[in-house]
């Protein structure tokens, strides 16, 4: 007959592996000693019996020790991504990602609590096809294509709405987008061709080239800090030559002023995508289709250009929108590398930030295309394929200060 013995293993400690092994005259399968059963022995069902018990209350002893003595290891955090990399002197740290209104909107507990007891799935509000991004005091405003909407993600608020879905200015495709000193949003519709302008909550205030005739293909947008005047890039197309930035007043919408045309000389362009206002006043433009950046005085007067084709830092590809610090630099997005480049106002580069990647990731982007400063320094770029605005920290900027902190 066979029965099961316990053996010990000396390795672990513990009790955890058997085996099998002939019972007769080994003492182990037979009952205790008893004068009046001695000489009957034990049917053999009782012994299937008793090894049945064994095994089963060994089982889960084997299972428990197995459970203490191999736990899972432990998850590889991997640090944030630093730009440049150690051993350089870092710039910008990577801080967070924003996919949907669960990243900034403040934690109902009595709902999570309702969640965990009664079960359910947390939802969210996410995007739909990001295009530009523009910032205000930690406040984020994304136009995306996909909802036909400005997407907001109030930081410092921790919540979450959208402009522009209905009613008086509802969007159709927005695009370019910049916030003036005071906090008013100005946004481009490409598809009706026309700027809706918004208070900071997301309340229209105007409609500026109302009968939206002012432009052909209307994409990029800068406002001045008063809030006077408007820069908007009309794209144009390739049978036509309406390819220039049209000057606006911000308040009435009155048609100031022209410059630009098709053409690949000193002040024209092929295909601009977008446009923005530096520290020292002049208009920086992305000459897409000439895969450079054009520098012009807020008249229209051309200054200096810098920047062309191919594949190495300070080059372009695939240059989408501009942004501006401070300091004066410039920061160009390009969709082909998946990246910003960060170069002073003379076109000198300074730092790439980020990589192209078929996968999301930390800094890692598809299809970047809108790109944007707050008054802290922080960085913010949204990806139209990964449909996520990234974070970046200037490395003399404390993670608690600045604007994009909770209140």
């Amino acid at each position: 007959m066979l029965t099961a013995r316990l053996v010990p293993n000396r390795r672990v400690g513990i009790w955890h592996q058997f085996c099998f092994e002939p019972c007769i005259g080994s003492g182990l399968c037979a009952a205790p000693a008893n004068p009046r059963t001695m000489n009957h022995p034990t049917p053999p069902a009782i012994h299937f019996r008793k090894i049945f018990q064994r095994v089963w209350l060994l089982g889960g002893v084997v299972l428990l020790a197995s459970c203490a003595i191999a736990p899972p290891p432990a998850a590889t955090v991997q640090p944030n991504p630093v730009f440049p990399p150690a051993p350089e002197q870092p710039r910008f740290y990577y801080e967070r990602t924003l996919y949907s209104s669960a990243d900034v909107e403040r934690e109902d507990k009595n709902a999570s609590l309702k969640q965990m007891l009664l079960g359910g799935v947390k939802t969210a509000e996410g995007l739909g096809k990001p295009y530009g991004v523009a910032v205000f005091h930690g406040r984020v405003y994304v136009s995306d294509t996909g909802s036909r909407s400005v997407a907001v993600f109030d930081i410092p608020g921790q919540r979450f709405f959208r402009l522009g879905e209905e009613g008086a200015g509802q969007l159709r495709m927005p695009m370019g987008l910049d916030v003036d000193g005071a906090g008013n949003v100005y946004v481009v519709d490409n598809s009706a061709r026309v700027v809706q302008v918004f208070d900071g909550n997301g309340r229209h205030l105007r409609t500026l080239a109302g009968d939206g005739q002012s432009f052909l293909r209307p994409s990029g947008l800068a406002v001045d800090a008063k809030g006077e005047r408007i820069y908007v890039v009309d794209t144009g197309g390739v049978d036509n030559d309406k390819h220039r930035v049209r000057v606006l007043d911000a308040q009435t919408g009155q048609h100031l002023l022209d410059f630009g045309t098709r053409g690949v000389g000193p002040g024209e362009f092929n295909l601009p995508r977008d446009v923005t206002i530096g520290k020292d006043g002049l208009l920086y433009v992305v000459d897409g289709g000439n895969f450079r950046v054009q520098i012009f005085q807020p008249d229209g007067s051309f200054v200096r250009t810098f920047g062309a084709i191919g594949r190495q830092g300070g080059q372009f590809s695939r240059p989408k929108e501009a942004a501006t610090d401070a300091q004066g630099n410039v920061y160009i997005v390009d969709s082909a590398f998946g990246n910003f480049q960060i170069f002073t106002p003379e076109g000198e580069l300074l730092l790439s930030v980020g990589s192209r990647s078929e996968r999301d990731g930390l800094a890692k982007y598809m299809l970047p295309s809108g790109i944007a400063l707050d008054g802290d320094g922080r960085v913010y770029i949204a990806d139209q394929f990964f449909r996520k605005v990234d974070v970046y920290r200037p490395a003399d900027l404390a993670p608690t200060a600045g604007f994009a902190v909770k209140r």
